[in-house]
């Protein structure tokens, strides 16, 4: 039987090597463009990639192998269970999984190519974060806030109809709907989930009350607002998943003249984890068309992995940059020597804590001080007011999460109900943010993520939660700053060893308790920043 489950292997990767390498440089160049041909040529490759795991004969293999449980083999056996969880969820009808991926990439284009049209011009998400970042005058913020959710109207009927389409799916193969479904083809338990964003919610809900009156008091000395009249749009962040600067701040000032690029691949050099090869092949400014966010793609699995952004020499983009090459590192330090069906990452949310591990560093004084080469009196004055900044930064993000996890579990549970009204339920419970008076609008459909990456967002807090963890391993505390990391070729070797090199030789769970020697647990984030 593992003879027959080898050969099917080799079959099966004739097949998808250069079909997904299609599918990725695709939709890559569709993302760097905007060009609508590069956009469907990207859906037709993964219509084609579909067919390949929809292929019902294929599944029924599998499934014959996995059930007769005589794969003893480690890594042969987790390659079965990869193979199993990817085929199945495509064992529905063909025209329907076309029709879903059709869709998707239409949508995926309209938010690539909408821009919020502001004063009669329009302007890119950098321009629009700048202006809820940096004005006081509220009728200019309501008017760029309102201008961006614009973008809610335009597709929210269309993903509707996606997450319908989802559901269809989800139900043929026997699961209550697709957010279910979703979970478990992870490998992810959707009660052991819940459970831990109650427990999250529970440990962060009463500081958060306490964070969130010093930014209303803050917020409203800045726009001259009384505090019970604040409007989203006073909160400096189209969503509010990042706290406003409150502690005199401006951490941007740092890098006005600097180069984040050139940063970003000294630091990495400096680890032992070098980046100037993939940042050739990357696409890093702005351009007209161009997908306003940033990613990180594996293109073929064998080192051309690229990254997409829109820098400017500002904080932002430097803790993105940190943050998108954190990934990168990951994808390019995965055993070569491996299978192919195990060189990914042990799961997306381990891949999302390397990267918040790095990211998390731009607002590091002690970083700041040898990279940015800030004085020592400067690196003393601004510790405290960092450590602020980073700790009301995870509280926003945490509670923000709070609303993406159970809107999008309760869209797929009832997407029929009135889901204008829930989005604006759950921020006000979770953010402690009032709905605009009279307004009864999509705005849960302008955030990209639930139309292309559905039930993803989660495991953005999770990677926080692994990323304190990994911390706490390696420095054996959590002190916020007393550690740079900077040209530490042991923390680029710890990584390169216990996290990168096994790819997903090892499930998530498996993979975090072998490289902190415990299972994943909220305790140092809680430590880090809530205890504090």
């Amino acid at each position: 039987m593992e003879k027959k489950f080898q050969e099917f292997i080799k079959n099966y990767e004739d097949k998808i090597i250069p079909l997904r390498k299609s599918v990725c440089l695709a939709y890559f160049e569709a993302s760097v463009t905007g060009k609508p041909e590069l956009y469907k040529k990207a859906a037709d490759y993964e219509i084609q990639l579909s067919k390949i795991f929809s292929n019902k004969n294929d599944f029924a293999f599998i499934k014959a192998v996995k059930d007769g449980g005589e794969i003893k083999e480690a890594l042969l056996k987790r390659q079965l269970d990869i193979l199993y969880f990817s085929y199945l969820g495509y064992q529905v009808d063909e025209t329907r999984l076309e029709t879903i991926i059709k869709k998707e990439t239409e949508v995926a284009q309209k938010y690539s190519t909408f821009r919020a049209e502001y004063k009669g011009k329009k302007i890119t998400d950098n321009e629009i974060n700048k202006i809820l970042r940096e004005s006081t005058n509220s009728a200019d913020l309501e008017e760029v806030w309102r201008a961006h959710k614009k973008i809610g109207n335009i597709v929210a009927a269309e993903v509707k109809e996606l997450v319908g389409l989802r559901n269809e799916i989800a139900g043929s193969l026997g699961f209550k709907n697709y957010y279910e479904m979703q979970l478990l083809l992870s490998e992810q338990e959707p009660l052991e989930i819940e459970r831990l964003f109650d427990e999250l919610d529970t440990l962060t809900g009463d500081i958060f009350i306490k964070e969130k009156k010093e930014i209303d008091r803050f917020l409203s000395v800045k726009h001259g607002v009384p505090e019970q009249e604040l409007k989203p749009w006073h909160y400096g962040d189209r969503y509010f998943q990042e706290a406003p600067e409150i502690f005199k701040l401006d951490l941007s000032k740092y890098f006005k003249t600097a180069d984040p690029v050139k940063i970003t691949i000294e630091f990495f050099e400096r680890l032992g984890l070098p980046i100037k090869d993939m940042v050739l092949k990357s696409d890093l400014y702005e351009k007209p068309g161009k997908n306003q966010h940033a990613f990180c793609i594996d293109i073929d699995k064998e080192g051309d992995i690229r990254v997409l952004c829109n820098v400017k020499p500002d904080f932002y983009w430097m803790n993105t940059l940190m943050h998108e090459y954190g990934h990168a590192v990951y994808d390019k330090n995965i055993a070569g020597e491996l299978p192919y069906i195990l060189r990914s990452p042990a799961h997306t949310f381990v891949t999302e804590a390397v990267a918040m591990f790095f990211g998390r560093l731009a607002s590091n004084p002690k970083w700041l001080k040898e990279v940015m080469k800030i004085s020592e009196e400067e690196e003393k004055r601004i510790k405290p007011a960092c450590f602020n900044h980073l700790k009301l930064n995870q509280l926003v993000f945490c509670r923000w999460v709070q609303v993406m996890f159970r809107f999008e579990k309760a869209l797929y549970e009832d997407p029929k109900q009135d889901l204008n009204g829930l989005w604006w339920k759950l921020v006000e419970k979770y953010q402690l943010i009032k709905k605009p008076g009279g307004r009864n609008e999509p705005d849960w459909a302008s955030k990209i993520h639930i139309a292309t990456s559905p039930c993803y967002y989660h495991n953005y807090q999770l990677g926080e939660l692994f990323a304190s963890q990994i911390l706490h391993y390696v420095t054996g505390n959590n002190n916020f700053g007393e550690k740079s990391f900077c040209g530490d070729t042991r923390l680029g070797e710890y990584l390169k060893e216990n996290i990168f090199k096994p790819g997903a030789g090892y499930n998530w769970s498996e993979l975090a308790e072998k490289a902190t020697k415990e299972k994943l647990s909220p305790k140092y984030y809680a430590k880090q920043f809530v205890d504090k």
